[in-house]
């Protein structure tokens, strides 16, 4: 297919006639081949680097604040690295040369990272790894709604699905399965074991593979393409007035203050203070940019935040909490299944390691119902509304998740992951197939990394909250925090009641 550059004497009345053409299978197919690689790095990094905090001898209430660093990280990163790739353009395009910057550092981090001789540095390393998966991450939602139909994009998304449920399978799978192979489990105190090693070995290279993959094997519309054939409606919110933004900023600054203030003052748990730190920074940030809308990055970014279109902020709710469920369940469940099902806190015994294989095994099973709920989510949606298919599976993915909790027997744990695996598929799809259609064209990279601050953020909130909840109302008990995740599902589901029934496009 020619491009916009190669049909100079075209007029502008006549391109916004024109529709984007669709994809054949194998081209979707190669769209998103590169997510097989991120997710590998994700879902190792999701299933073991709270073992490995352990192994270098982090107390378990201490866990969450260090894993900060991966919603810090998503908070910053994407709605820049979106920004930037909206105004991108080189001899690859606008959303590859981050896949592909993004996939060399994350596979560097994830050689370096088992290797971690202090505690510090691993956490350093986790600051790396996961700055460089959201460079190369964000940019492929974008990379979907750029290249595809409308049509189109629900199936594109479900193909995203169906690789990151695949990559996620063999990635948390892989210390279990070297482990089966002869691998050594267990290490000297403060030494990362053999099979977790060797996994971010493996995991580091099928990452730079596989985007490089996506990188080799597609091309990218240019954008005066991209805006002759854009159909989405005209953004209806307009950015708030300076005053109003001011007004706003001198309340999130107070409270961020306040709340910090009374952190020091009955010497709370500290993780608070990054919580409220974050809230007053981002009440410091609107009073400086307030009146400047368009005059740089950092400006047009929060002028974009306050003009979203209305389908984000319905959907903003609905990310917040299912991100955070998702989140208590990536930080608790090695240590809540080792602890009630293998009778084992110690993070140096072989009863605590052979629990946290297996959870590595349970979390490649509820990724691999993922890939199978994803042939069937769009679908669904098509037929019965989007809106009620995503409600019904962030309800299974509560009971699922609080069904770890009544489920004694480690095998039976196999049939909780069936709920969050339709959960983890649907919450991967359905927002952004109700999103994607609203976006424009010339901003759909900075409004996809904008949308997933509604990602980062719930989970910026678990790491600061459920180290001090456990801790203070809970007796250090893991299990809680998953019942917490299960509460806040099912509020996600209920806030997808204010989300507008709008039919997802399948093409034939």
């Amino acid at each position: 297919m020619s491009s916009l550059h190669d049909r100079p004497d075209m007029t502008a009345q006549s391109l916004t006639s024109l529709e984007r053409p669709p994809l054949s299978f194998w081209q979707i197919w190669n769209l998103c081949f590169g997510f097989l690689g991120i997710q590998f790095g994700f879902a190792l990094q999701n299933a073991n680097v709270s073992r490995i905090f352990q192994t270098l001898g982090a107390p378990l209430d201490d866990v969450p604040l260090l894993w900060i660093a991966a919603p810090l990280t998503g908070l910053i990163v994407q709605p820049i690295v979106g920004y930037l790739s909206d105004r991108t353009w080189t001899r690859l395009g606008r959303r590859r040369p981050y896949f592909l910057v993004g996939a060399i550092a994350a596979s560097l981090a994830l050689f370096a990272m088992p290797h971690s001789p202090t505690l510090w540095i691993a956490a350093g390393l986790l600051w790396v790894l996961d700055a460089s998966i959201n460079t190369a991450m964000e940019p492929f939602r974008a990379f979907v709604g750029d290249q595809l139909p409308s049509a189109q994009r629900a199936r594109g998304y479900a193909l995203q699905s169906f690789f990151i449920g695949l990559g996620a399978v063999v990635a948390s799978a892989l210390p279990w399965l070297l482990t089966r192979a002869g691998v050594a489990n267990t290490a000297a105190a403060g030494v990362v074991p053999d099979a977790v090693r060797y996994a971010f070995y493996l995991g580091g290279m099928v990452l730079l593979l596989a985007v490089g993959w996506t990188v080799l094997r597609t091309r990218e519309r240019p954008l005066a393409e991209l805006i002759a054939t854009d159909t989405a409606p005209p953004q209806a919110v307009a950015p708030r007035a300076p005053a109003q933004r001011r007004r706003n900023g001198a309340l999130a600054l107070s409270v961020g203050l306040a709340g910090g203030g009374l952190v020091l003052y009955y010497t709370l748990d500290r993780q608070l203070l990054l919580l409220f730190g974050g809230l007053g920074l981002y009440g410091a940030a609107q009073l400086a940019f307030a009146g400047r809308h368009g005059s740089g990055m950092l400006a047009q970014i929060l002028a974009d935040l306050d003009g979203m279109p209305s389908a984000m902020r319905r959907l903003a709710l609905v990310q917040f909490f299912s991100w955070f469920a998702l989140f208590a369940m990536w930080i608790y469940t090695t240590p809540a299944v080792a602890r009630h099902h293998f009778g084992a806190s110690d993070a140096q015994s072989a009863a605590y390691n052979s629990g946290a294989d297996w959870v590595g095994v349970l979390f490649a099973a509820y990724n691999g119902f993922a890939m199978l709920a994803a042939f069937v989510i769009a679908p669904l949606a098509a037929r019965y509304g989007a809106r009620p298919t995503h409600m019904v599976n962030l309800a299974l993915g509560a009971a699922g998740l609080a069904g770890i909790g009544f489920v004694h027997d480690p095998n039976g744990l196999l049939l909780c992951m069936i709920g969050i695996g339709f959960a983890w598929a649907s919450i991967l799809s359905l927002p952004y197939a109700l999103l994607a259609n609203s976006l424009p064209a010339q901003k759909m990279g900075v409004y996809m990394g904008i949308f997933n601050i509604f990602i980062v953020l719930p989970q910026l909130v678990a790491a600061t909250v459920l180290g001090f909840l456990l801790k203070t109302f809970f007796a250090a008990d893991p299990l809680q925090a998953l019942y917490l995740g299960a509460v806040s599902l099912l509020l996600a589901a209920a806030c997808m009641l204010r989300v507008q029934a709008a039919p997802v496009a399948v093409a034939a």
